[in-house]
């Protein structure tokens, strides 16, 4: 690659990256610390970035060098994203998906891929009982948050601003042309969780019995959904809806939650770990191994979206009767 369409490459990364309201001047500026005048000539390719420069911005905006200049290397740059309670708080964390998936719809031609061995995180902002549950499961299990440690679950006790957050994530999500990938144990750890609540008894069977209800509701809005090969809330009229989704049931292999975004301007993989914390890449070279193994996978699956009606309700069926016999044990 030349020199200059390297650096072209660059700033066109660094310009999905920064925030709306900020210029790719002001931000390039504010990192290599010189004055707009000298950002607009690098950005012009009048002036060329050195090497300093260079790996200045690749570090401050997680940029692998090795994939601006196409180097051969064994190794991928992944950057990190852990919540902590203080210096990367839940609220920020779904504030980030929300500044990403916002980037995505940004593009002309997206699309994204998930491979999940758990319901998908969007899906859990559906339901407000079944939100609320995995709220407090998140806080007082994974993350153990002070404030959760003898805290009673209740359903009111999600907060405004994550619940906010969370239709805020799922009408993004519902923007983007989307490829999932399920198998019939996607609710089995979910169930593993509100069973372990019951059992120690932090929350009262009643109360349990509404997450079910919800966890039913969900399942129900995703069958919807794959029939009609579209995504929406719930009551939404489907005919304001394209049609953007694909289903498939993938009795291969458990897998595990891999999501892959496309567009006109690159790959971006995730991949999460510790059930809510996630690291990801835009290395060219493993995006593409990526998107190639999820292909595969989805030739030996069964894609249930829009037709193959008999093998859809067997699906949903199998979710929903692995929900209705722990709701008889109540």
């Amino acid at each position: 690659m030349a020199g200059t369409n390297v650096q072209q490459y660059l700033f066109d990364r660094v310009k999905e990256l920064i925030p709306h309201d900020k210029s790719l001047v002001a931000a390039i500026s504010e990192v290599l610390h010189i004055s707009e005048d000298s950002s607009y000539r690098r950005i012009r390719g009048e002036t060329p970035l050195v090497l300093d420069e260079l790996k200045e911005l690749c570090d401050y905006f997680h940029l692998s060098l090795d994939h601006l200049l196409h180097l051969n290397s064994n190794s991928t740059l992944f950057e990190t994203i852990r919540i902590h309670n203080q210096d990367y708080t839940f609220e920020t964390f779904l504030n980030d998906i929300i500044k990403r998936l916002a980037i995505v719809n940004k593009c002309n031609e997206k699309h994204m891929y998930y491979l999940t061995k758990d319901i998908p995180l969007f899906y859990h902002f559906l339901m407000k009982p079944l939100f609320a549950f995995r709220y407090f499961f998140w806080m007082k299990s994974i993350l153990q948050h002070p404030e959760f440690i003898n805290r009673p679950f209740s359903i009111d006790s999600l907060p405004p601003k994550v619940e906010e957050a969370g239709k805020k994530i799922l009408e993004l999500y519902n923007q983007i042309p989307s490829t999932e990938i399920w198998n019939t144990e996607c609710v089995n750890s979910l169930i593993l969780q509100i069973e372990y609540y019951k059992e120690v008894g932090f929350i009262p069977p009643a109360m349990i019995e509404k997450i079910y209800s919800a966890v039913e509701e969900t399942i129900d809005h995703l069958q919807m959904q794959a029939e009609l090969g579209k995504k929406m809330f719930p009551n939404e009229n489907p005919a304001h809806r394209p049609e953007l989704f694909s289903f498939f049931n993938n009795r291969i292999t458990l897998g595990d939650n891999t999501i892959l975004v496309t567009t006109e301007n690159g790959s971006i993989t995730f991949l999460n770990f510790e059930v809510l914390n996630y690291m990801f890449t835009s290395d060219g070279g493993f995006c593409s191994d990526t998107k190639n193994a999820l292909q595969n996978l989805m030739r030996r699956s069964t894609m249930i979206s829009q037709a193959s009606e008999k093998q859809r309700s067997i699906f949903f069926n199998i979710l929903r009767n692995k929900v209705r016999e722990r709701k008889k044990n109540l």
